[in-house]
């Protein structure tokens, strides 16, 4: 296939995948998740044992450790201008022997256990090969064309009773992957176990200790789960978190190590997803503008179409699988089907 220019660009970043999986293509790696990877995860599946990697939504809580995102509102709804909450409808409907509840959630797409869609991170790239970059996404995606959002603060933030949505995000929002089953072969590499709890950043030349001493099978198409003890540890904080001790807890990955993304992309993984706040130290390291403070998010999201997923709870899996001498796993973990959103809640299940 001829990937040397597109609709939306006439050249892409140097190692992307843009245009390897056509010209539209939202889905970036996830294009690997096929039936084969469901065969080789099902293949993973001794004891039929299932474990629920997500955390309640409810937590961190507060809003600490991230000022922009609160936790959920969660209320009755009304049912005929009445609280719809132990709701006898005998009220409403003589004779009826009925008692309801109904609800809704207002809801921060990354509050909690959490995908990151394709379009939550892009970057100011010349896609137009004019010399001036200009913001694009994964694939040449372009704002105020298929990334749609408002200008206008008073768009944004909390609504208002009966206020519209103001914002789709397009293809590349988790829509796309909500479509496409989110299913196959994934592994786990358990930093906590080999590093301990203390904050230590991870380069290449660590994590391939890991990977070596637990002789752990990295396949093109697999998901790699990050094990760092940080999920456990803000569990134990009771929905009360200590931002002091949260910053500076666990291993964290290196985004500025060339080494660790030349393995991301030589790999061939379609996703990321680990128990801690962003995967990769935040900020990264310094580095000469222009430069990504996320740059593992964009060599994963905005380069590669590497799917990132955070704040999932892996400490009883992983201690599981180090009892078995395993580190290899079915792993279901699809998004909520919001179309256009940045992100999406997700309670993902390992089966082992």
């Amino acid at each position: 296939m001829d990937t040397s220019s597109s609709p939306r660009w006439t050249h892409r970043p140097e190692r992307s995948t843009w245009g390897d999986f056509g010209a539209d293509d939202a889905l970036g790696r996830m294009n690997l998740l096929s039936p084969q990877k469901v065969r080789e995860g099902l293949a993973e599946v001794q004891e039929g044992r299932a474990f629920s990697l997500g955390l309640p939504l409810t937590l961190p809580g507060g809003n600490s450790l991230n000022p922009n995102r609160l936790p959920p509102v969660h209320r009755p709804n009304l049912r005929e201008g009445l609280p719809n909450v132990n709701c006898a409808l005998e009220s409403l409907r003589p004779g009826s022997s009925d008692v309801m509840n109904d609800d809704l959630v207002v809801l921060h797409t990354q509050y909690s256990t959490q995908w990151d869609a394709l379009v939550h991170v892009g970057s100011m790239f010349d896609a137009d090969g004019d010399g001036h970059p200009e913001p694009v996404y994964y694939n040449g995606f372009r704002p105020h064309h298929e990334v749609r959002g408002p200008q206008d603060p008073s768009d944004c933030g909390l609504p208002g009773p009966g206020e519209p949505s103001t914002m789709n995000l397009g293809p590349l929002g988790i829509g796309t992957l909500a479509a496409h089953p989110v299913q196959g072969r994934a592994v786990m590499i358990d930093l906590a176990h080999h590093f301990g709890t203390e904050h230590q950043v991870i380069d290449f030349p660590l994590l391939d200790q890991v990977l070596r001493a637990d002789a752990i099978d990295v396949r093109p198409g697999d998901m790699v789960t990050v094990h760092t003890g940080y999920a456990r540890r803000l569990i134990e904080m009771g929905g009360a978190p200590d931002p002091e001790v949260l910053h500076g807890f666990g291993a964290v990955l290196d985004g500025r190590d060339p080494a660790l993304l030349e393995w991301i992309t030589e790999s061939g993984i379609c996703a990321i997803a680990a128990d801690n706040y962003a995967v990769e130290l935040y900020p990264a390291h310094p580095a000469p503008p222009p430069a990504s403070i996320l740059p593992l998010h964009e060599h994963c999201l905005f380069k590669l179409g590497v799917q990132l997923g955070e704040l999932w709870h892996l400490s009883e899996l992983a201690d599981h699988l180090r009892t078995q001498s395993r580190t290899a796993f079915l792993l279901t973990a699809p998004p909520l089907n919001l179309p256009g959103a940045s992100a999406s809640p997700l309670n993902p299940i390992a089966t082992v």
